[in-house]
């Protein structure tokens, strides 16, 4: 058990320790408790208590009751970024409030200038600007602070935990030509042969003829590779009504797709990937979630949003309030990284009414959509970052919560090479 001394009683304070040392950690602002306590310990204070106590001087933010511009300077300290400088022997910065800054998100409840699709964009973070989004770093910070306190208390530990990987898969488009409605193959079959894309004719027609398998049909081959590797996946399942901009699954009526999420839903959690459309009208929400409830038989309570369409606080009381428990968005659609610089499963704080929701949010650091399209990698750089991203997730003992498409993973010539890329890291990585 780890106790913390503060002057001050604050709601955010009690958070960010409980978050980052779970059950085992007390905050007292009883300076006599903190005094004959036996256990390992943290002064959180101005004031010096004990002629030898390992304390971390407060820069404030943790006792507001507001949200406003904080004054961010960074600077290096034993190879590690930090911020909120402090004159502490021990710690040089306020190790809470920066972890609190990074893990709440607060710099998205500041005024920012959105992304094309109305997204924090991760050039606006802190993170990138000062070059630490590949990092986990309050993991990194609670490592060097586990280090720092065992000095004082030889027999201290962090919580234990063991490293996750999380393959997720955003089923956006099910089908490529199967099940599609009529006018949308008949214009394909027109374009591929005005466009000269003869191969793409040709396999259009060789599916429907039935000589073919749908190439985006991936299932079976993705299901093989989650057993080969014993992996506990997560699919989530767009079910627009309406066929709208980027939301262009088939139809959730369409026997297919029924058939697939049903057989899905039986191995795997299954959770619900809201439309676009769900963030202009907000009674779709619940039909696209009671649509997938009816088709599992099952209380839906995973989602994450179509395009990664999030925005802080806005999103997450809507997913609150129809019933969602654990969300899984948070993570760029414009770079790969650790958005919260944290790789751990964590409660959304509500800074607007200073208070911990019942949301879990489950942080992602990849996205193949990301090194396909924003970063425009070739696939031995993709496969690098990946790799780098495991390391520094397996290092902290984090979960690495990854997202990939089935229609990126097909044997079509622009994509096998993305395919085996995903076998060949899986193989490298869980062949031992």
């Amino acid at each position: 058990m780890l106790l913390i001394y503060s002057p001050i009683s604050s709601t955010r304070l009690d958070y960010i320790c409980t978050t980052l040392f779970n059950k085992e950690v007390s905050v007292t602002s009883d300076k006599t408790v903190f005094l004959n306590s036996t256990t390992a310990k943290i002064n959180y204070s101005e004031e010096k208590i004990l002629e030898h106590d390992f304390r971390i001087i407060p820069t404030g933010l943790l006792f507001q009751k507001n949200i406003q511009d904080q004054q961010i300077e960074c600077f290096e300290w034993n190879g590690l970024t930090r911020f909120f400088k402090t004159e502490s022997a021990d710690l040089p910065f306020d190790f809470f409030s920066a972890a609190f800054y990074l893990i709440s998100r607060y710099e998205e409840w500041l005024p920012f200038l959105p992304d094309q699709y109305g997204r924090f964009d991760h050039t606006n973070s802190l993170a990138y600007k000062n070059n630490f989004l590949h990092l986990p770093l309050v993991q990194l910070w609670l490592v060097e602070l586990e280090k720092i306190l065992q000095e004082y208390y030889p027999n201290y530990s962090l919580p234990k935990r063991n490293f996750s990987f999380v393959p997720t898969y955003d089923v956006d488009i099910a089908f490529s030509y199967l099940h599609q409605p009529f006018f949308k193959n008949l214009l394909g079959f027109y374009r591929d042969l005005l466009t000269a894309k003869f191969e793409s004719f040709v396999e259009r027609g060789n599916v429907y003829s039935g000589y073919q398998k749908d190439p985006y049909d991936q299932f079976d081959f993705i299901d093989a590779l989650n057993d080969q590797y014993k992996l506990s996946a997560i699919y989530f399942f767009l079910l627009a009504e309406k066929r709208k901009g980027v939301d262009k699954n088939i139809h959730p009526s369409k026997k297919a797709l029924q058939e697939l999420i049903k057989k899905t839903a039986l191995k795997y959690q299954t959770g619900i990937h809201p439309s676009w459309q769900t963030a202009e009208e907000n009674t779709l929400l619940k039909k696209e979630i009671n649509t997938l409830s009816k088709l599992t038989n099952q209380i839906v309570t995973i989602s994450r949003q179509h395009y990664l369409k999030m925005t802080i606080p806005e999103t997450y009381p809507k997913l609150i309030g129809a019933g969602i428990k654990k969300e899984y968005t948070l993570g760029y659609g414009t770079s790969n990284g650790f958005r919260a610089s944290y790789a751990i499963p964590f409660y959304w704080y509500d800074l607007k009414n200073d208070r911990v929701t019942d949301l879990e949010i489950h942080p992602f650091c990849y996205m193949d959509a990301n090194s396909i399209f924003e970063l425009r990698l070739p696939v031995y750089e993709a496969k690098s970052e990946l790799q780098e991203l495991w390391n520094q997730t397996k290092k902290v003992h984090g979960d690495m919560v990854c997202i990939f498409h089935n229609h990126f993973l097909t044997d079509q010539p622009e994509w096998a090479e993305w395919k085996k890329m995903y076998v060949d890291f899986l193989n490298e990585n869980f062949a031992c």
